[in-house]
């Protein structure tokens, strides 16, 4: 088989891509490139991508190409990428092109097979949390990468569902498909504990949230939760929140309701985390908050429970998938419910120790490796 793989998620110079999609890409990517050696690879990168940055990835049965549009895309900006990509597609022959996004439009005119990766449904589930504009664009491009999709790979049961009810797309040409985990967030590894403590002016304990600073990863309720178990619920607890997270949409208001709700000097905003700060990030806390409004995958709650932080997460749509019975939850809407969890957490040390070591367990049941070798198979399928 000829397979080509959009990795424009990967090294993308003009345009910060999704972090959860980068992530994918990069890990699938790699990890076909370890179990496949018989078909051929075409990867599909940005023009301006460094040819230092995608020879990681040479190997005898890979073929790397870049898409031209940066070079054109001033001058053709709606036309650029149907009639730049067909061409550039059509010279490759094909069999299969793993559109890694439904954010990544195929032309019109492309007639071979297709399987997309669908995450999540949230512009569909919780709107009032995305730019009415982005919600729009973003409805649009799904039903077209549905139209043009030969098979559909799901992210978790939840997205395989919402595809079938929002998109009118056939269960039966639909496959789940979960990440997997990074090896490194299993056992040691990383920075040195006391070296991010210094970094980042992290106290003993703490209460880890992260994922990006935007509304529905529903930080308004997890920062009020934090201020009413600092100042209620039976004491005054010695901990901060440490918020990690790149900067989204709204971002601003979160800085501004820390100082309102008289929190400022215990929540630390890290900024993005990532490489081999964020291990010992997760394996330090006394738990891990993410009562999120909507998850495709839920990739940081993985993380996570690989390093050993108990979770207190919202039971909505993936996150049960992905923790089963090694959580603790709550109503993402319930502010009082999210605040008491805390407590609970908080003086109960037997719950957070069963709920690191269920945790590990369960996290041990996601790889890349099997991602790679069901992802092909979907492949072979087509």
């Amino acid at each position: 088989m000829r397979i080509g793989i959009d990795a424009r998620a990967i090294l993308n110079p003009e345009k910060s891509a999704p972090t959860g999609v980068a992530n994918y890409v990069w890990h699938l990517v790699k990890n076909l490139l370890e179990i496949d050696k018989s078909n051929q690879y075409t990867l599909f990168f940005d023009f301006k991508v460094r040819d230092k940055d995608v020879k990681r990835f040479s190997q005898p049965n890979v073929k790397i190409k870049f898409y031209p549009f940066s070079d054109y895309k001033k001058y053709m900006p709606a036309a650029y990428s149907e009639i730049l990509g067909m061409a550039t597609l059509a010279r490759e022959k094909i069999d299969v092109l793993h559109v890694t996004s439904p954010l990544y439009r195929v032309p019109a005119s492309y007639r071979g097979k297709v399987v997309t990766t669908f995450y999540d449904f949230a512009p569909y589930h919780v709107p009032e949390f995305f730019p009415r504009l982005s919600t729009a664009k973003l409805k649009t491009l799904y039903s077209f990468a549905a139209a043009k999709s030969g098979r559909i790979i799901a992210v978790s049961d939840s997205t395989k569902q919402d595809a079938h009810e929002f998109l009118g797309y056939p269960l039966e040409k639909i496959t789940t498909v979960y990440n997997g985990i990074d090896k490194r967030f299993f056992g040691e590894g990383g920075m040195k504990w006391e070296e991010v403590k210094k970094l980042y002016n992290l106290a003993d304990k703490y209460i880890l949230f992260l994922g990006t600073l935007e509304p529905r990863k529903n930080l308004t309720r997890v920062l009020d939760a934090f201020a009413r178990f600092k100042k209620g619920y039976g004491g005054n607890f010695d901990y901060q929140l440490v918020v990690a997270g790149k900067r989204g949409w709204l971002f601003k208001e979160y800085f501004q309701q820390v100082e309102d709700l008289g929190v400022k000097e215990n929540v630390v905003f890290t900024g993005y985390v990532g490489g081999d700060e964020l291990k010992p990030l997760y394996a330090n806390a006394q738990f891990f908050v993410m009562p999120s409004l909507w998850e495709g995958f839920g990739q940081t709650v993985a993380e996570a429970m690989a390093c050993g932080a108990p979770c207190l997460l919202s039971k909505v749509s993936s996150i049960p998938e992905v923790a089963g019975e090694a959580a603790a939850y709550v109503d993402p809407h319930d502010t009082d419910g999210i605040a008491g969890a805390m407590k609970n957490l908080a003086i109960d040390k037997d719950l957070r120790t069963r709920l690191s070591a269920s945790g590990v367990k369960q996290a041990q049941k996601f790889s890349w490796e099997k991602t790679a070798k069901e992802t092909l198979e979907v492949y072979k399928n087509i």
